[in-house]
């Protein structure tokens, strides 16, 4: 039986791509928006910098990708950044727990689904948004680093959303790492075919890293987001009492 939540969701979100809606419902609509923004922006205010791991929920452990994922976790923990990720199961949660096993501060962004999506175990912070495009503004907003492994249609948008505002200048060039080189390998010879048809500039090749070595990722990421941006030297957000804020 569907549930109330799941009956109240397909009347907003899918109504509003629908085209033009009432103005009370398009109104209530975008106040629905900027309260997802407003919860992810206060729950995220304090983290410093991050980097933002992608990848797919279907990965359970012992498999090499969840046990990859789970050691990116610990050497982006070991630069000093906090991991965030999806928030989900698979791939994100094995990047969360490679990051809480390393000492180092582990949080995400969930998305709600008509199949719930929990919240994986190994999070010291997280918050539940409604919409997927709120979901990937956040985790975008507070990141200095992408690592994208392997996984489905949520993953590759997320990888050419960041790929893409690093190409248009809407954001600074931010390392991002694409790992699983078999697993990617059609995905990258389609960017080359894109190169010869003249899409996108041959230099849109080195937006990205494509790697399966765990050293040269982090040596890429180190020289192009730690040492670049001073990420040692940033300070943390400090919390204001008024606003009844914790870190």
């Amino acid at each position: 039986m569907e549930t109330e939540l799941n009956k109240n969701r397909k009347t907003t979100e899918r109504n509003f791509f629908e085209g033009p809606q009432s103005r009370t419902a398009e109104f209530i609509f975008t106040i629905k928006v900027i309260r997802d923004f407003i919860r992810g922006f206060r729950a995220f205010h304090f983290l410093g910098p991050c980097a933002t791991v992608f990848g797919s929920a279907r990965y359970k452990e012992g498999h090499d990708y969840y046990e990859m994922a789970r050691k990116i976790g610990g050497a982006l923990s070991h630069l000093g950044f906090t991991v965030m990720t999806g928030g989900g199961p698979g791939l994100m949660e094995a990047a969360n727990r490679g990051a809480r096993e390393a000492g180092g501060r582990s949080v995400g962004c969930n998305i709600t689904l008509p199949h719930e999506q929990s919240a994986n175990n190994y999070l010291d912070k997280w918050v539940k948004i409604e919409h997927f495009f709120v979901r990937k503004v956040l985790l975008s907003k507070y990141s200095y680093a992408f690592v994208v492994m392997p996984g489905g249609y949520g993953t590759l948008d997320e990888f050419f959303e960041a790929i893409t505002l690093i190409q248009t200048k809407k954001t600074k060039p931010f390392p991002v790492v694409l790992f699983g080189k078999h697993f990617h390998e059609e995905l990258y010879k389609h960017v080359e075919h894109m190169i010869q048809e003249g899409t996108i500039a041959k230099e849109d090749r080195d937006l990205f890293l494509f790697t399966d070595d765990m050293e040269q990722a982090m040596k890429h990421i180190e020289e192009h987001a730690v040492k670049k941006y001073g990420l040692r030297e940033k300070k943390v957000m400090k919390p204001i009492w008024f606003f009844n804020e914790k870190k």
